[in-house]
């Protein structure tokens, strides 16, 4: 095993986090191994009973933290500022470089047992929890989302008592593969607390070891940079998940990394059929987090980063850092949609123009006709070349609706296939796309609860695979 192992999260000190144990569990069963992250961090040689000594029973790995760190962060949670959070149910557990390109990267837990941010709660988290987020990590890759990664899920024996599910129901514990895990709310807590200090420390910190090229000497200039950059990076994931068709459900301030990494899957869904309205959690009665509303809730996210530094920065500079986000997420917004298609705009056409054009087309046809999401972009895969796979297709009668020729005549005037369309894949000769829709879900889900069959859930990780291969996303899922 040759891995790279580091304890640099320690070097903010105390005032970040707290020192805790992992729970002890009854068993340990191995459910899931991310062989592929595994080996980008060097730990792709583990047996299966050094794996579950790592991460079901949290023996350290060597070279990493000793004893597992709580990360403390406040946030605003639906808009309202709660001061009571951080870890509650997990820990940063080791941090590792990635062998390929030296991103340093962390595996954190969740479900992992209480600490002192646990409140009232127990700690744990549910097996279906766990498959449900291996399911959303896996298949948001797959569609070229900047996400983290479910490294492993081991089930522990355990009956738990939860609202939201039948119960009693399984036990699990869960590690995942970040690139940071430094929060909005990270920022936040040290701002309540009044420790200038400490923001600057951690902004300088985030800089140093996961954005080099923003450091400036100048500390108003690096704040302005810092946050220019943060803006960028969240922007371009609010970007990818709008074109994948994913609402998060929790887009809490604690849930927004400042890397722009996507991650900690509660309440996700992905729409069945355009709608603005669309929301994943059951909670969420005014809409607030809607599938619509994610562009805006994530400026006004970066607005509560923003106000961390007003004891630091003028307003208006603070103000001239986020200045680009709309335009960010515009431009990344066309680029998005034009890789899930496989075109690009013909020479002399302003790329982010075109896209977005060709983007308000396909609203109107979605909603004129209620066509499913993903099988709409399945089938305009190639654009103009795409005619065979239209007429192929299960939905066809629906793309001779009169608002689906404003799209075709944009594929013909203002984009070409690119070189990289992949058209031959196996899978795009399919007649449907793989989806992860509630009810993919819940039919993955249903035998594993009733018999603890996980075929079903096995091949489905295979056509994610297929389907990651097909759009060659395993590069841009990364930032």
């Amino acid at each position: 095993m040759t891995i790279q192992a580091e304890t640099i999260h320690a070097d903010l000190g105390p005032d970040f986090f707290d020192e805790v144990s992992a729970a002890s569990f009854p068993d340990h069963i191995l459910r899931y191994r991310n062989q592929r992250a595994a080996e980008s961090v060097g730990l792709g040689d583990l047996s299966d009973q050094d794996w579950l000594a790592h991460f079901g029973r949290f023996a350290p790995l060597p070279g990493s933290f000793e004893t597992p760190l709580a990360l403390r962060y406040h946030g605003h949670q639906f808009r309202s500022y709660n001061p009571d959070l951080g870890d509650g149910r997990g820990f940063l557990f080791a941090q590792l470089r990635d062998i390929n390109d030296g991103r340093l990267l962390d595996l954190g837990t969740k479900g992992s047992g209480q600490t002192p941010w646990s409140r009232r709660g127990d700690g744990r988290l549910t097996l279906k929890g766990g498959v449900r987020e291996i399911l959303a990590t896996e298949m948001l890759e797959a569609l070229g989302v900047n996400t983290s990664k479910t490294f492993s899920i081991v089930e522990t024996g355990e009956e738990l008592v939860r609202g939201d599910e039948p119960s009693p129901t399984r036990s699990a514990v869960m590690v995942r593969l970040s690139h940071s895990h430094i929060r909005i709310g990270s920022f936040q807590r040290q701002s309540a607390l009044k420790r200038t200090d400490n923001i600057e420390n951690l902004m300088d910190h985030t800089i140093r070891h996961y954005m080099p090229d923003v450091w400036r000497e100048d500390r108003t200039e690096r704040i302005l940079a810092f946050l220019a950059r943060v803006t960028e990076n969240v922007a371009a994931t609010g970007a990818a998940w709008t074109a994948a068709g994913f609402v998060h459900g929790v887009l809490n301030t604690d849930n927004i990394n400042v890397t722009g990494e996507s991650f900690d899957y509660g309440p996700w869904r992905f729409l069945p059929t355009y709608d603005p309205a669309f929301t994943a959690a059951y909670f969420d009665s005014t809409g607030l987090y809607s599938f619509g509303r994610q562009p805006e809730t994530l400026l006004w996210n970066l607005a509560r980063l923003a106000e961390c530094f007003l004891e630091l920065a003028e307003a208006d500079v603070l103000e001239d850092a986020l200045s680009g986000y709309w335009t960010q997420f515009q431009s990344g917004l066309s680029g998005r949609f034009c890789d899930r298609l496989g075109i690009e705009p013909i020479e002399g056409k302003d790329p982010t123009e075109a896209g977005i054009d060709l983007l308000k087309a396909l609203i109107e046809f979605w909603t004129a006709t209620q066509a499913p999401f993903e099988q709409v972009l399945f089938d305009l895969r190639g654009g103009a070349e795409a005619s065979d796979r239209l007429t192929a297709s299960p939905i066809a009668e629906l793309y001779t609706h009169e608002s689906f020729a404003a799209v075709t005549s944009l594929l013909k005037t203002s984009f070409q296939m690119r070189g990289d369309a992949n058209l031959g894949h196996r899978y795009f000769q399919r007649s449907t796309p793989r989806t992860m829709l509630i009810e993919d879900v819940e039919s993955i889900w249903d035998p594993i609860a009733k018999s603890d069959d996980w075929s079903l859930f096995q091949t489905c990780l295979e056509d994610i695979a297929e389907m990651r291969d097909a759009y060659a996303t395993g590069d841009r899922a990364k930032a």
